[in-house]
């Protein structure tokens, strides 16, 4: 499956131990794991422990000045793909249930806007008592999943449910969860913005592309390239937070649809095209997928396979259609239209260069020989006629959302609203 970003909140019972073994099985699926421990945590885990396993840094405080400069609560919250608490004590529970936020773990569990995933751990006393159970169907109630505590031998020498999960089980509910997308968000399109018409998108038609496009060459080979779909997949699910009707045109990338975002998949540059012309007219056109220039001129039916000649078949190609700059010249052309440009080298004078020739509004520029794509952050520069405005680097997220500043402020300006 798909390596995917797990932050893991680690509550202070005898069963954390268990998270270690939990923290290994996820690694050595190729998983990402942030591990946040609890003052009451630490007393039965160590963070170097957890650090060398997950090799990734530990959280702890809330009030830790350098992580809030360097990551913020927020930001730490947003980053996952799903937000796991084991052992999900019966304390843990009850602050999730009530919406209490005192320190940096249920701080992170209100604030989250991604899937929430708890394992629970406790005396069977504590488990079968009502204000427990009041919690857990809050909390069901609410779209969070808790499993079910497995039933055995307590640490105190009780019987009965309330023991944490085997990590094998809890790795599997994670798994089937991501796949299957069993696990409710409960605050799935909740937007990061304020509500209805104060939202900076509210009444925008917004087209996004994103991924890359595979070519076929015959049956099992295709020319395509490395990009992963993350940073165009980030920008339409923050066009859909701050109020815009968002539709994604997506090459062949398996990552799941935004919240509140319509998806159109396609394969090819040519199916880009058309899709991305039956979309339009809209306010703004972002053109983020890294569209093939070449295509095969004449695909085969059949798989090409070597005549031991030592001679290499021939290979003509085609050139696909230019999706931005046809966009422009469109009768339909959005009032504000950006392209991307991923260069390895001369990154601003190229983007200037592709500003002129496609005939676009921005150019959202990146170097991705120092930010490979695939990767979790970006470096960009936008380049327009009024000049260029380089950012820091930051996580593609975060891009995202602020390219959709920019570009309401842009929209405001270019066709703004009547008032009412």
């Amino acid at each position: 499956m798909t390596h995917r970003r797990i932050l893991l909140i680690i509550g202070g019972g005898i069963a954390a131990y268990k998270a270690i073994e939990l923290v290994r099985l996820l690694r050595k699926a190729g998983h990402s794991v942030r591990c946040v421990l609890t003052r009451a945590g630490e007393q039965f885990v160590t963070p170097l422990t957890l650090a060398a396993l997950s090799e990734n840094k530990v959280y702890t405080y809330l009030f830790d000045l350098k992580d809030e400069v360097e990551m913020g609560h927020i930001q730490l919250s947003r980053e996952a793909d799903l937000v796991v608490v084991a052992p999900a004590t019966a304390d843990l529970l009850a602050k999730m249930a009530g919406g209490i936020a005192d320190d940096l773990a249920t701080t992170l569990l209100l604030a989250t806007d991604k899937p929430v995933l708890a394992a629970p751990a406790m005396n069977v006393r504590m488990w079968l008592h009502p204000a427990t159970q009041r919690n857990v169907a809050t909390l069901r109630g609410d779209g969070v999943t808790v499993m079910e505590p497995d039933e055995g031998e307590m640490a105190c020498g009780e019987y009965g449910p309330g023991r944490l999960p085997e990590p094998e089980a809890i790795k599997a509910a994670i798994e089937a969860a991501l796949v299957q997308g069993t696990i409710v968000r409960p605050l799935g399109g909740q937007p990061d913005f304020a509500p209805s018409r104060h939202r900076p998108l509210y009444g925008r038609r917004i087209l996004v592309t994103a991924g890359p496009t595979h070519e076929p060459i015959d049956p099992v080979r295709y020319i395509a390239n490395r990009s992963s779909g993350k940073q165009g997949f980030a920008i339409a699910a923050a066009a859909a937070e701050a109020g815009a009707e968002v539709l994604l045109v997506a090459g062949p990338v398996p990552l799941p649809t935004p919240p509140g975002v319509v998806r159109v998949d396609v394969e090819t540059a040519r199916e880009m095209a058309a899709e991305v012309e039956a979309g339009l007219p809209v306010d703004a056109a972002i053109m983020v997928a890294a569209v093939a220039d070449w295509r095969a001129a004449d695909t085969s039916a059949q798989k090409i396979k070597k005549d031991g000649s030592g001679e290499v078949p021939p290979l003509a190609l085609a050139e696909n259609p230019d999706i931005l700059a046809s966009v422009a010249k469109s009768a339909k052309r959005p009032p504000l239209l950006v392209g991307f440009a991923a260069e390895t080298n001369d990154v601003i004078a190229h983007a200037q260069a592709k500003l002129a020739r496609k005939g676009c509004d921005l150019i959202v520029a990146n170097d991705v020989s120092a930010d490979p794509m695939g990767g979790e952050t970006n470096r960009v520069h936008i380049v327009s006629k009024a000049g260029i405005d380089s950012w820091d680097r930051l996580p593609k997220e975060a891009v995202a959302r602020k390219l959709m500043e920019k570009i309401a402020d842009e929209l405001n300006t270019r066709v703004p609203f009547a008032d009412d």
